[in-house]
């Protein structure tokens, strides 16, 4: 096998939000409703929005902590919303 050198400079790369890339997954229908749900979320349990309260409750739904009717995929999926939330994103 011959190496070949790169003759061109480094390739740029993307920096894509892994939280942003899953929500745009579910498709645009699930994306709203996961959004309106986090927002109400934060609106009853983080009425001051501060990141720090929304993150947390992002977190504590990715760690698996989630009401019985709430499947796993959901939550995450939950979790992912809040914290576009949290980065000002999606709304």
């Amino acid at each position: 096998m011959h190496n070949r050198q790169m003759t061109d400079g480094p390739a740029e790369a993307e920096i894509v939000q892994i939280d942003d890339a899953l929500l745009d997954a579910c498709g645009p229908e699930l994306r709203a409703t996961l959004l309106t749900e986090a927002a109400m979320l934060a609106e009853a349990f983080a009425p001051e929005g501060r990141t720090e309260q929304l993150e947390a409750m992002a977190a504590t739904l990715a760690s698996g902590a989630r009401d019985e009717e709430m499947d796993r995929t959901r939550a995450r999926q939950l979790a992912c919303a809040l914290r576009c939330l949290a980065r000002g994103a999606g709304i």
